[in-house]
């Protein structure tokens, strides 16, 4: 299934607690496998998040699991960033060349896309179906460590938006996802405070 004149562009606190990110919704999403509404915007965080990510974020804040569910999870989300990262993806761009975005919750999200199909069920979704859609093919990898950084603001990656399978993916500004320059939890080894 594909878009009519889709074509890809050349080139390629206290009592010793750590004061939880607000960002913590999203990295413990990305860690169990985040939801995408069909719109193309991010499911609302869980009221009790039920993964948290390795880093500075884990086990803050979040409900006693069994140790080895913790762990299971983690290395499933491991093995899901690493493959992003080694995967070319669909960056759709506008007139300017830019990546196009979303704006959820106080980040910015590069909307990236695993294939061709994904893509046409976001645009079909957002009700563009029939205008052309021009794309960059965008190595995972660049995109989290060069497009996060060049955002400027806190930015993150939703992969397969608006696929409507439960399978869209959120990576988000943490420490072990972009680089640490750019992670809305970059500083909290520093006393604790979160980085703003």
């Amino acid at each position: 299934m594909m878009i009519p004149g889709m074509i890809e562009a050349e080139g390629g606190g206290p009592e010793g607690r750590v004061r939880r990110s607000r960002l913590a919704e999203y990295a413990e999403m990305a860690a169990a496998g985040g939801q995408l509404d069909e719109d193309g915007s991010a499911a609302p965080p869980p009221q009790a998040p039920s993964a948290p990510v390795a880093g500075p974020l884990a086990m803050v804040d979040a409900p006693r699991e069994v140790p080895d569910e913790v762990a299971r999870r983690r290395r499933e989300f491991a093995v899901l960033l690493g493959e992003f990262r080694r995967t070319p993806v669909l960056v759709p761009v506008d007139e300017d060349e830019d990546p196009l975005v979303g704006e959820w919750g106080g980040v910015r999200w590069i909307y990236a896309f695993s294939d061709e199909p994904a893509l046409a069920r976001f645009a079909f979704a957002r009700g563009e179906g029939g205008r052309e859609w021009v794309y960059r093919r965008v190595l995972g990898a660049r995109l989290l460590d060069a497009g996060v950084p060049a955002a400027g603001v806190p930015c993150g990656v939703a992969l397969d938006v608006g696929s409507g399978d439960g399978q869209g993916v959120l990576f988000p500004p943490v420490v072990g996802i972009v680089p640490d320059a750019a992670a809305v939890d970059g500083h909290a080894e520093d006393g604790g405070e979160e980085s703003r």
